[in-house]
């Protein structure tokens, strides 16, 4: 769509100096990390709450599209723009406002990045518990709109259990705030909680109120090597089922693990699976919190259990980790990436469902990822020049769907709905249950300019 030159107008002086409609900067803001790309016909920057509140006014007068962004680190296309109209990139409010250690909380913009805010957090002994692997270059107000949490949110949680309030816009052009300041507070409907995961399909935050948590004095990182997958599976399963919590429990199949030694080195051992496993907690609790997740570990498949030695040996164990996702993007630029999540009992079928889809349809499936919370990275990777596995890619992808859905899973743990899943929410979510979400969305959102085509199927698919 075009832009009226009274909206234009509006906008300059709303955004003096921080509006640009020049087509190449507003193709950088037009794409995300799902690849795919819309044109936006301008990208403002806020610094205030009152610009924004500004903005959606103006943008409900002219029934103009308003899609907020962080740094486009969504993998399903959740910041595309995809009917034009104005990204708004929160990127220049990124203030921490305050830290109250005394109560435990941090008030920040949503521009602030996550990384950023570890580091200002752990001088003072705490931090802030959603950790994506992105955290280095991903805003909190993208953490915050996608529910993205990370490998600790195992024991710790995420976004939801982690935030406080929030100051937001509704897309009807209201200010509010939702939340408190508190740890506890039972006044009315849940507004807080809501608004994260909701893609800035309701409102746009402009502030959150965070809730730190004290970091842990000491910590160690275990790895667990088996001869298969379904072995390393059952695994997780019998470690989740005992009492104590790890506060990371990640899982690696074969081909991730060869991947991780390829960019991570020949520390990373070659097997069917391996578990990286890391425990929290005072010196004293530390000894006997390790050997009873080791006793859990131990069972039928089990290669090797080793213990890391120092910082180095820890740093080297999560920076493969870290770099499986861009790695697989580099093999594999037509990956299909899916963040599905199953109880963890039911881990042992979903791997085996996995690899018998994989086998059917003839696209090689990578899985790693937060075994902990069932949660798992299905990378589908096929190659566009391949006519066979082209066509196959959709097939295999429902097929995927219907296993989890039939585990009692769900179809997104962290990185949302946006563009690419809508069209299997059906799937997950009833009739009723859907119709009550399009009456919220009325609600915050009566005109329909926040974020449109995203999260919420059109009438016609349902």
């Amino acid at each position: 769509m075009l832009l009226a030159p009274t909206l234009l107008d509006s906008l300059a002086a709303i955004f003096p100096g921080a509006l640009s409609t020049e087509p190449a900067q507003c193709l950088v803001y037009g794409y995300d990390n799902s690849r795919r790309q819309a044109q936006p016909d301008a990208v403002v920057f806020p610094t205030t709450h009152a610009q924004v509140v500004a903005l959606v006014q103006v943008c409900r007068e002219t029934q103009t599209p308003l899609i907020a962004r962080g740094r486009g680190t969504n993998t399903t296309g959740a910041t595309v723009p995809v009917h034009g109209g104005i990204v708004v990139s929160f990127e220049r409010m990124n203030r921490i406002l305050r830290i109250d250690t005394a109560n435990r909380y941090a008030v920040v913009e949503p521009g602030v990045l996550n990384g950023d805010l570890q580091a200002a957090l752990k001088p003072l002994g705490f931090f802030w518990p959603p950790d994506p692997t992105s955290s280095a270059y991903c805003s909190i107000g993208g953490n915050l709109a996608c529910n993205s949490a990370g490998p600790r949110a195992v024991k710790y949680g995420a976004p939801r259990e982690n935030t406080l309030g929030l100051q937001a816009v509704a897309g009807s052009g209201e200010a509010f705030r939702a939340g408190y300041y508190t740890s506890k507070g039972a006044t009315g409907y849940d507004l807080t909680r809501l608004l994260i995961g909701a893609e800035g399909t309701l409102a746009l935050i402009t502030e959150a109120t965070l809730k730190l948590t004290p970091l842990p004095a000491h910590k160690r990182v275990l790895r667990a090597t088996y001869v298969d997958i379904t072995a390393a599976a059952a695994a997780v399963s019998r470690i989740m089922a005992q009492p104590v919590t790890p506060c990371a429990l990640e899982f690696l199949d074969d081909e991730a693990l060869r991947l991780a030694r390829k960019h991570g080195g020949e520390h990373i051992p070659l097997a069917g699976a391996m578990l990286l496993i890391e425990v929290d907690g005072e010196a004293d609790y530390l000894p006997p919190a390790v050997e009873a997740v080791a006793a859990a570990a131990r069972g039928e498949g089990l290669i090797e259990w080793h213990a890391a030695n120092d910082a180095a040996e820890v740093e080297k164990l999560w920076a493969a980790r870290r770099a499986l996702s861009p790695a697989l993007r580099a093999i594999a630029p037509m990956k299909i990436n899916e963040d599905v999540v199953v109880p963890v009992s039911r881990l042992p079928e979903l791997i085996g469902g996995l690899r018998d889809i994989s086998n059917k349809h003839g696209i090689p499936i990578v899985n790693f990822g937060h075994a902990g919370n069932g949660n798992i990275h299905v990378n589908l990777l096929y190659r566009p020049e391949d006519s066979a596995q082209a066509a196959a890619a959709p097939h295999c992808l429902a097929a995927v769907f219907d296993l989890v859905l039939g585990l009692d899973g769900t179809l997104s743990g962290e990185h949302g709905i946006g563009l690419v899943k809508r069209e299997f929410l059906p799937r997950a979510l009833a009739p009723v249950t859907l119709a009550l979400m399009r009456r919220i969305k009325a609600q915050f959102d009566p005109d329909g300019i926040l974020n449109p085509g995203k999260l919420l199927p059109d009438l016609d698919t349902t």
